[in-house]
């Protein structure tokens, strides 16, 4: 007689194992999806509280003066309250000490810059209002150190407008500069970026 074959088996082990695995990787791409919408939701929330926040006044009180720029026309030419007005700029002095790069931030968070001196009239203005026993970050830096001097507006650095004291600057590793009294004459002086000092910032007025 003959022997009786009997069908083959597949192998049950298979089938389970690539269900075991699609199940894993759908949990995984579940879990991965999950942790990106969570990332997404965070970066959207931050842009939008920014977005928000930059749409508020930074400067809620303005001290303004009435000015006529011809016969037909007069405007308002506004600083903000507690900084002091000269020409067409408004100046802030801080009494905190910080660093040269910490002094701008918290100039650039007011909508300012470190102030920088265009002339001989605007560092007397300047001057008048300082305390002599302190020294005054400006917005003047040569931050490679090759006495490549650059004023943080880009304002272009003009050898013939500058107000050094004698024998400064003088050392390439100080590379920031401050206002300074020295027996009751004021000039610049190079110093290093990370020493905390005094500052002043400097904005263009505000016209309404």
């Amino acid at each position: 007689p003959k022997k009786r074959t009997t069908p083959h088996k597949s192998n049950p082990g298979f089938p389970k194992w690539l269900c075991a695995s699609l199940l894993i990787l759908f949990l995984l791409l579940a879990i991965s999806f999950f942790i990106a919408f969570i990332i997404f939701f965070q970066k959207y929330s931050q842009l939008h509280e920014e977005k928000n926040t930059t749409k508020e006044p930074i400067h809620t009180t303005l001290e303004c003066e009435k000015k006529n720029l011809t016969m037909a026309e007069k405007v308002w030419s506004c600083c903000p309250k507690n900084w002091k007005s000269f020409n067409s700029k408004c100046y802030f002095i801080a009494t905190e000490s910080k660093s040269w790069h910490e002094s701008e931030k918290k100039c650039s968070r007011m909508e300012a810059h470190l102030l920088v001196i265009d002339t001989k009239d605007e560092q007397d203005f300047i001057i008048q209002n300082l305390d002599k026993r302190s020294a005054y970050f400006v917005g003047l830096s040569d931050p490679e150190g090759q006495r490549d001097w650059q004023w943080v507006d880009q304002t272009p650095f003009n050898k013939s407008a500058t107000f050094w004291r004698q024998g400064e600057p003088s050392d390439r590793n100080e590379r920031c500069v401050v206002l300074n009294a020295y027996y009751s004459s004021w000039g610049w002086n190079d110093i290093r970026c990370d020493t905390p000092q005094r500052s002043v910032c400097e904005m263009t007025k505000i016209y309404l």
